[in-house]
């Protein structure tokens, strides 16, 4: 297991309580990247919240810490500095220089447990696109004095390719091919959309900030074993599954990349084609980490990648909160959480580890699903057993009667459904 150092430069303006720019606090932060850097199973030898008056164009921090932190390093194995920022080549290449270490920012962290968690060749492709797009940036004058293998994913790789021996015009053309190849990705699944919409399944997205909770409720509500762990980042490949709701009503439920704070873009739209998904989801599922302190920031964290992406109530998406882990709050402060929830109309307090609450966010479902659904009553000829097959394909038939060689049902439609099987008798009847 290699040794790390966790860093997180903050302003010192951030230590005045009005510094309202700051949505979490700075020791939250540092703790998030400490988790971060565990997610790929680094052994945190020591992490530090590092004061600065201002930012170091070359540097990012000042020399008088730069030096503290390299006779740190002198005296103990560090593998890897991880800075939980923005660093530019320049200052990365001084830090280097300095520390006389490894080091990586908050991004390239974040794109190796990407390349890490990835499994399936859609997830490695948006990976690599990522790392590629981040790696372009870094290729002049940066990495000239270093000896490192950068083919794939590894940052934290030893001896290898030099960074002078890459070819920005190589690269190039590799990010074309997989751009190309997850064209392909976005087509395919809007073919398999297109035939989920034949079988009027709706689909709920789940979303939220890694780590909140959501594989674990979908594996509560799906009967599943998608891998769940209290990791950042556990799930990266999305999953699908069908939902039986209360009505009896089904739907498909799907889990998604979890979101952080500070994203970087193009990772955002390295993986689009997932997020595809949630764009065009009937249903938005934010599950949230009440237990967390940092809660309200990480949810604004997650609603503004959601902007990002063109989502929100005010787009004409149904967006429903999952207020997840109440098992690890007080009584008190659980109780207080119910009392809050009852009082939100798209808000239902979950555990998700428990089980505790599913049934209900079940139903709130099921409800804000059927808001768009008209109950028509039909007759049938008995044998017309083409109409019967339509309606169960399109819509859900909630009774069945036979009467005197007819059937009379009642069943439950969408809108646009609804519309289609009036046609559909006006056609016949002409």
């Amino acid at each position: 297991m290699r040794n790390a150092l966790v860093l997180h430069p903050a302003l010192k303006s951030a230590q005045k309580p009005a510094a309202a720019d700051l949505r979490r606090r700075p020791e939250a932060r540092l703790e998030e990247a400490v988790g971060l850097a565990k997610a790929i199973n680094l052994n945190v030898i020591h992490s530090e919240l590092i004061w600065v008056s201002a930012w170091r164009p070359s540097t990012l921090i000042g020399p008088g810490k730069a030096e503290e932190l390299a006779a740190f390093i002198a005296e103990h194995p560090v593998d890897v500095v991880i800075v939980d920022a923005a660093v530019s080549p320049v200052q990365q290449r001084n830090l280097e220089r300095a520390l006389k270490a490894k080091v990586i920012d908050r991004t390239g962290l974040i794109l190796e447990i990407f390349g890490d968690r990835a499994r399936t060749k859609e997830g490695r492709l948006q990976v690599e696109l990522a790392h590629l797009t981040y790696q372009r940036s870094r290729l002049v004058r940066s990495w000239t004095h270093l000896e490192r293998q950068r083919g794939g994913f590894g940052f934290l790789g030893g001896p290898g390719e030099s960074q002078l021996e890459i070819d920005r015009r190589l690269i190039g053309e590799r990010i074309s091919r997989i751009k190309a190849e997850l064209e392909h990705v976005v087509n395919t699944r809007s073919l398999h959309r297109r035939a989920r919409s034949k079988v009027p399944y709706p689909v709920v997205a789940l979303v939220g900030y890694t780590n909140a909770g959501k594989s674990t409720l979908f594996n509560r509500l799906t009967d599943s074993a998608v891998f769940a762990k209290d990791l950042l980042f556990a799930t990266l490949d999305p999953t699908m599954r069908v939902v039986r709701l209360p009505s009896g009503r089904q739907i498909i439920l799907s889990d998604t990349v979890g979101f952080i704070s500070d994203l970087p873009t193009h990772l955002v739209a390295a993986f689009r084609a997932t997020l595809e998904e949630v764009i065009a989801a009937d249903l938005i599922l934010h599950v949230r980490d009440m237990s967390h302190p940092d809660s309200e920031a990480q949810a604004q964290d997650v609603n503004d990648v959601l902007a990002s992406l063109g989502i929100s109530d005010d787009t004409g998406h149904r967006i429903l909160e999952a207020w997840n882990k109440a098992d690890l709050l007080s009584p008190q402060g659980r109780t207080s959480l119910e009392n809050q929830g009852k009082r939100q109309e798209r808000a239902v307090v979950i555990s998700a580890l428990e089980g505790t609450g599913c049934d209900a966010l079940l139903q709130r479902i099921d409800a804000m699903l059927g808001r768009d659904r008209v109950e028509l009553d039909v007759t049938l000829d008995a044998g017309d057993g083409a109409a019967l097959a339509w309606l169960h394909r399109h819509g859900e038939v909630l009774d069945m009667q036979e009467q005197e060689g007819h059937l009379k049902l009642s069943v439950a439609l969408s809108q646009a459904e609804a519309g289609k099987w009036l046609k559909r008798q006006d056609r016949k009847r002409a």
